[in-house]
């Protein structure tokens, strides 16, 4: 019974790790370790962050990366009304056929994955110098450090030390590995306009948009949390009982 006890503990542990990952060292220094509102076994996810993190994506990462995991219906969990995700589903369009098999376009559904910048792989690597800009969907879980990765990633590009010499085509990040990144600076203070007046500096807006891109990683973290916890309640109050039973059995055992 203690084994299975140990199994049951083992796997609550398991719902409750924090999928944020841990800093990962790259040859470009450590990865700084952030603070973030779903770490911990009781965190949770900033709904506003989210937001921004969305508005971040959209109008700046959009433009070169995919999601293609993530349904514009999705975007109800991190607090768009369906009024609002029907709207912004409908400022994109998609092909579609009409009655007679013709091709046409159509405006975007809540049920419609985000649109991919490209029209395939070969426009992508057209467009990047034979590279594809990976898919962000899963970034946050992909990367040693997740979020941290992102957000030092993103606040990373600062003047190369002198003599530092630097491949054509590459841009100095102090935290890549190799500290030379294909992908030029992405954000710059001020680039967005967030709806809650909050001043888009580089630092808030990384902070915004790895937030929201380890919810598109992990959408169900919030419920392995709390799943986590109750599990945790029930193995604690289960090692109570089987405790006072073990008392008793061992009483009446020597009392004979």
């Amino acid at each position: 019974m203690m084994r299975s006890i140990t199994k049951l503990g083992a796997a609550a542990l398991l719902a409750l790790g924090l999928g944020t990952g841990v800093a990962a060292a790259s040859e470009g220094g450590a990865i700084p370790h952030e603070s973030w509102s779903f770490s911990g076994a009781f965190g949770t996810f900033d709904r506003a962050a989210l937001q921004r993190g969305y508005q971040v994506y959209k109008e700046v990462c959009a433009a070169c990366h995919s999601m293609q995991y993530i349904a514009f219906r999705n975007l109800t969990d991190i607090g768009f009304s369906e009024a609002e995700v029907k709207a912004l589903a409908a400022q994109y369009e998609y092909p579609a056929l009409d009655e007679s098999g013709e091709p046409i376009t159509r405006k975007g559904l809540p049920s419609d994955h985000f649109v991919s910048p490209y029209a395939n792989e070969l426009a992508a690597k057209a467009a990047n110098g034979g590279a594809i800009p990976p898919d962000l969907s899963l970034m946050a879980k992909a990367r040693a450090g997740g979020p941290d990765y992102i957000h030092a990633i993103l606040t990373g590009y600062v003047e190369p030390p002198q003599g530092f010499v630097l491949n054509p085509g590459s841009n100095f990040n102090a935290h890549f590995p190799g500290q030379q990144i294909a992908m030029p600076k992405p954000l710059n203070d001020d680039q967005v306009t967030y709806a809650d007046g909050t001043k888009a500096t580089v630092e808030q807006m990384s902070r915004d948009v790895s937030t929201f891109l380890m919810w598109t990683a992990e959408p169900k973290l919030e419920e392995r949390k709390n799943i986590g916890v109750k599990v945790m309640g029930f193995l604690g109050i289960l090692t109570v009982f089987l405790y006072l039973s073990y008392r008793r059995v061992r009483r009446k055992v020597h009392g004979h």
